[in-house]
């Protein structure tokens, strides 16, 4: 197995006209005069969306979502949560007492009952008188339906059958027949008309449409797409040239930027800011720090000392009021000493023995 892939070769290129290599120089050059300034522009934007963003809009939006919250969110959770619930839910205990329970009742102890009669009186009372009705109305329905189709089958039917197959058939026999020779004759007269109209417009509009389609509108449109195509290839090249461009200057700019405002700011800060910042450091805010520890050491210990003093005086005089309390006798839990004490090599305890 062959594990190497065979060199690709380059797609072959089709030769290009004289007209093309005309139009490709001058509409490069001018696309790239106008795609430049509008590619610098757009660059800048960004660089200023992004800016605004990081530094403006994203701690805004932070900020009136918070604002949002704290406003409209919170409270209606608090409403919601506090006030909503509880009383939906009295509301549904109140109406499970007042209508759920009384229904119910009302559905076991009325209706239910009531629903029982009413199926015993339909059951043994309507369907028998019912089905007796029905039997009659059936017998009665059955003779009228013989009679009325005889008659109707004597007096309608038969006297129409004749009539269709003696008078009707032949009659329309014979319109179909004219209609079918005038039908034929309008067809060869509209025939001929139309194969007259067919090369009437044939000469009159398809060959002429034809040819100005095949000697005009086709070679105009190839240079058209010739050009189209030129210009957007134009369009592409200039945007990354000018991409490019941009980027060189943006560089340039930064560097610019970097060697007349922060260098000297870096330089201020390392050399003047930081020794002055450690010297106020070491020279002031230590020694008044440690100043503040022993004095926040001292007044935890008086305040230490002085609450000692109060429940010392509290207790002094809750005895001098109600004396000494009780204190509970203490009760000897150690293990037995001398000879009632546990042996390790006795079966026998201090417990056990007699």
């Amino acid at each position: 197995m062959d594990l190497e892939k065979p060199p690709q070769r380059p797609a072959p290129q089709t030769p290009e006209g004289c007209l093309v290599v005309a139009i490709r120089l001058p509409v490069r050059i001018v696309v790239l005069v106008l795609v430049v300034p509008v590619r610098m522009v757009w660059d800048a934007l960004v660089v200023a969306g992004r800016f605004l963003t990081d530094t403006v809009l994203r701690p805004v939006g932070r900020a009136l979502l918070w604002v949002g919250r704290a406003l409209f969110v919170w409270p209606f959770t608090g409403l919601w949560r506090y006030g909503v619930v509880p009383v939906g839910t009295a509301l549904g205990l109140l109406g499970k007492v007042l209508v759920v329970i009384p229904l119910v009742w009302l559905y076991r102890s009325v209706l239910t009952p009531l629903g029982h009669a009413l199926v015993w009186v339909y059951a043994r009372v309507i369907t028998p008188v019912a089905g007796g009705v029905w039997w009659l109305l059936a017998a009665l329905g059955t003779g009228v339906y013989t009679g009325l189709a005889w008659l109707a089958r004597y007096l309608l039917v038969l006297p129409a059958g004749w009539v269709y197959a003696w008078i009707l058939t032949p009659v329309g026999h014979a319109i179909a027949a004219c209609a079918k020779g005038l039908a034929w004759l309008v067809g060869t007269v509209a025939t001929g008309i139309g194969v007259a109209l067919y090369w009437l417009a044939r000469m009159l509009l398809v060959l002429p449409a034809l040819a100005l389609w095949r000697w005009v509108l086709v070679p105009v449109g190839r240079v058209l797409a010739v050009v189209a195509r030129e210009v957007g290839d134009a369009l592409g090249h200039a945007w990354r040239v000018a991409g490019r461009i941009s980027l060189a200057i943006g560089r340039a700019l930064a560097t610019l930027f970097r060697l007349v405002f922060v260098e000297p700011v870096r330089w201020v800060y390392r050399t003047v800011l930081t020794p002055v910042g450690h010297a106020v450091r070491d020279a002031v805010l230590r020694p008044a720090a440690a100043v503040a520890r022993s004095v926040g050491r001292a007044t935890r210990e008086a305040l230490a000392s002085a609450r000692e003093s109060v429940r010392q005086a509290r207790a002094d005089f809750r005895r001098m009021l109600f004396g000494e309390p009780a204190r509970p006798e203490r009760i000897d839990r150690r293990e037995p000493t001398g000879q009632e004490t546990r042996t390790l090599g006795r079966s026998t305890t201090a417990l056990t023995k007699d």
